[in-house]
């Protein structure tokens, strides 16, 4: 089907002046023209066909898309608002909502939803009309000019056929929906809805899994890798498994993607339509050493779970079996002869006979080739965390669409200039117009639904880090597809403008974003919870519960405080080749000066117990392209303090302990046999004092040393403060004393008569 065509299809009524005007631009490129009556492409021609698609058509769609979406998120919000105004309290209980207004509330919401979906087909309507006719200029008018690659900056710049602004929107409606129908349906229960609407969910032998998919920057690579070795070990794929020359290497995958002359598989898929399939065959390594082939059809079902149904085939039947030929019967003889269970066998049939039919019926076959290297991560007999990252994707032209000049030879069922002659990636030995390289690495983290159990804290710090950029929808299948066969669909997925962007991200900017995210989710399903209460209430809290991480704006600790200054002072203060190390910040003539709590050098700048130390942290020159780390690798992963660390701090502890208790001792040795001695009964009152004194200081440093473990802390652990504070009110005592007694003694003898000479008395005197 042309274009054109499809896009008056598409045409919401409401909205039809506000599409891309296609035919406009098409008679400006003069498409209906003939080569022998077109008239020379002028640089005025140009001029005008790029104003009107870039400065006409662009901004009109940008700007009516843009409104749409604001005004939606008002309705949005104004339903929200509506639904808090309807929330029980003590003036107000919960009989008193009427169930006429929650309907009524109910219908704003569909009118809502309805739009949004409009908005996403005009969306990828206009997308896929910007994309084609850009293409159609670059290949009849682009002698001299190409706009295709201006064209897709533009659209990634605008955020056309991209769902991320729709997230937020969506997750409201959810929030609300659950609600409503909460009230509405009393006999019924209902589950909280799943905030995650980007994420797919599958079923694997019974189980449930969530499937998140991300792309990973080449740059990143390694870091992702490292980052997920520290909780996951790697899955060492045998030679029996991979079929590999040796078995330690990561193995190379190839999946053929199965499809008709017309793509009606890739278009079901692209635009959601219910119980939409796809069909791979799928093996590891090279074809020569006969590794397992695995024919499967993943099914997409209405609620959103996607179904796997395959079988094992050895290579020499399948082009009869894709011809209806052949249905397996060796296969089911042999596990007769085996002496399987009839249940097995019958399944089995069942699950040969619906592919096999859904081949026939359908004419499909294979038109896609994807070529990939993956690392699997997984820890053994545990698939609650499933892991892997796919490398060195590519994608290859497997079909015969162009009879004059087919890639695959019609007799055959795969391509065998590639498998016989152990092409590899990059593919550079077979026509590079048949084949599309994936320029990032992808992720999947399927994690097993279990009920209760909350993901693990580091899967979570991963997905919303800035080392990998969310693609939840992407598909191998699509994506091959809608890069070698644009010609052939009238759709376009919706990650295909992100190619044009960069995905490498701010790493404090991406973590701020995520957590005030979190807490906007968190806030509105509070409201909801208030509106339901009770165990709804309860569950609709669960699932908005949220914790503002160590580092985030809303929950701020000293290692954030101190890593951000520490980070801000190095930009202001620093050339960006230099860096200081931990604990230290630059003063304003350049020297970098240590600061650490209670320590004798914040006292007395002068003075250092640590040279060593500073030494070994004075500014380094940074290699060209790596810059100074905000977070440390210390402080990654989960805590983990050795016993002699907290024993360490315990015995400084009872130390204090045992000095105070000697102070104490002596205290009150003195305090009881002073008598009628007034200054031994007050020297006994300091002394008690100062055993107080030692015994609060030794506490305290107690407390705040396992604190700055816990805090995992880079000041230093020494405080002089403390020992110089007792040892010097010690001194004092004691001088104290001794000047008090020296006196009292001679103005005993001096009272007695016992100086007479005026000299002595007068020495003396000066002396006390």
């Amino acid at each position: 089907m042309r274009f054109g065509k499809t896009l008056r299809e598409s045409i919401y009524p409401p909205w039809k002046d506000q599409y891309i005007d296609y035919s406009k631009l098409k008679s400006m490129l003069r498409e209906d023209m003939r080569e022998d009556e077109d008239v020379p492409w002028t640089e005025d021609d140009e001029n005008r066909f790029c104003d009107e698609i870039f400065n006409v058509q662009l901004e009109k769609v940008a700007q009516f898309q843009d409104k749409t979406v604001n005004s939606l998120k008002e309705k949005a919000e104004t339903a929200f608002e509506k639904l808090k105004d309807m929330a029980p309290s003590d003036e107000k209980p919960k009989s008193d909502i009427t169930t006429a207004r929650l309907k009524e509330l109910k219908g704003e919401l569909d009118a809502i939803t309805n739009e949004v979906k409009e908005l996403k087909k005009y969306s990828s309507a206009n997308y896929t009309g910007f994309l084609k006719i850009a293409k159609k200029h670059d290949r009849k008018r682009g002698d001299r000019y190409k706009v295709r690659p201006m064209m897709r900056v533009n659209l990634a710049e605008r955020g056309f056929n991209s769902e991320q602004a729709y997230s937020s929107l969506l997750t409201k409606l959810s929030l609300m929906y659950y609600a409503i129908n909460q009230n509405l349906d009393e006999g019924e229960q209902y589950q909280p809805m799943d905030l995650d609407l980007d994420n797919q969910q599958e079923v694997h032998n019974g189980e449930r899994y969530t499937a998140h998919k991300f792309w990973i920057h080449p740059e990143n690579l390694l870091e992702v890798k490292t980052a997920i070795l520290r909780h996951l070990p790697a899955l060492i794929y045998t030679q029996q498994a991979g079929k590999e020359p040796d078995g330690n290497n990561d193995p190379k995958i190839t999946s053929l993607y199965f499809d008709d002359s017309k793509f009606q598989l890739y278009s079901r898929k692209v635009k959601r339509q219910v119980d939409a399939s796809s069909l791979r065959l799928r093996w590891y390594g090279n074809l020569e050493a006969q590794p397992d082939l695995v024919l499967e059809q993943k099914i997409v079902h209405e609620n959103g779970l996607s179904e796997e149904r395959k079988f094992n085939i050895k290579d020499k039947y399948i082009k009869q079996f894709i011809d209806g030929e052949y249905k397996m019967e060796k296969t089911i003889q042999k596990m007769e002869r085996q002496g399987q269970t009839a249940e097995a066998i019958n399944n089995f049939k069942a699950t040969v006979g619906e592919l096999q039919d859904f081949i026939v019926r359908n004419k499909l076959e294979p038109v896609l080739r994807a070529n990939y290297t993956r690392t699997a991560f997984q820890k053994p007999s545990d698939d609650r965390v499933r892991i892997a990252i796919d490398t060195n994707i590519a994608f290859i032209r497997e079909d015969t669409l162009d009879q004059d000049r087919p890639c695959r030879d019609p007799g055959e069922w795969h391509r065998r200039d590639i498998d016989n002659g152990n092409m590899s990636y990059p593919f550079k030995n077979i026509n590079q117009s048949e084949v599309s390289r994936f320029p990032y690495a992808l992720l999947e983290i399927k994690l097993k639904e279990e009920g209760g159990r909350k993901r693990p804290r580091w899967i979570e710090d991963l997905m919303v880090s800035h080392l990998v950029h969310a693609a939840p929808r992407f598909s191998k299948f699509v994506h091959g597809v809608a890069s070698l066969f644009e010609d052939y669909v009238n759709n376009l997925p919706l990650w295909l403008s992100d190619l044009e962007t960069d995905i490498r991200k701010d790493p404090q900017k991406a973590h701020d974003e995520e957590e005030q995210r979190k807490a906007r989710q968190a806030e509105d399903a509070m409201v909801v919870g208030s509106f339901l209460g009770g165990s709804a209430a309860a569950a609709a809290a669960k699932m908005g519960s949220y914790k503002p991480a160590t580092s985030s704006p809303v929950g701020k600790s000293y290692l954030s405080e101190r890593a951000a200054r520490e980070a801000s002072e190095a930009r202001a203060s620093v050339p960006p080749t230099t860096v200081s190390g931990p604990g230290e910040e630059e003063t304003e003539d350049g020297s970098s000066q240590q600061r650490s709590y209670g320590t004798l050098s914040s006292v007395f700048p002068g003075f250092s117990l640590s040279r060593y130390s500073r030494a070994k942290r004075q500014r380094e020159q940074l290699p060209e392209g790596v810059t100074k780390p905000e977070v440390w690798l210390k402080n990654a992963g989960p805590l983990q303090v050795e016993p002699k660390v907290w024993l360490a701090n315990e015995r400084t502890f009872l130390k204090w302990q045992h000095i105070c208790v000697l102070l104490g001792s002596l205290a009150i040795s003195l305090y009881t046999a002073a008598g009628e001695n007034l200054l031994a009964e007050c020297m006994g009152v300091a002394y008690v004092v100062i055993a107080i004194m030692a015994g609060a200081w030794g506490y305290a440093m107690l407390r705040r040393r396992r604190d700055m473990i816990v805090e995992r802390s880079g000041k230093d652990f020494d405080n002089m403060l403390g020992p110089l504070a007792v040892s010097a009110a010690l001194m004092l005592a004691l001088v104290l004393n001794l000047v008090f007694s020296y006196r009292a003694a001679f103005a005993k003898l001096d009272a007695e008569g016992l100086f007479v000479n005026g000299t002595e008395a007068a020495f003396v005197g000066e002396l006390v």
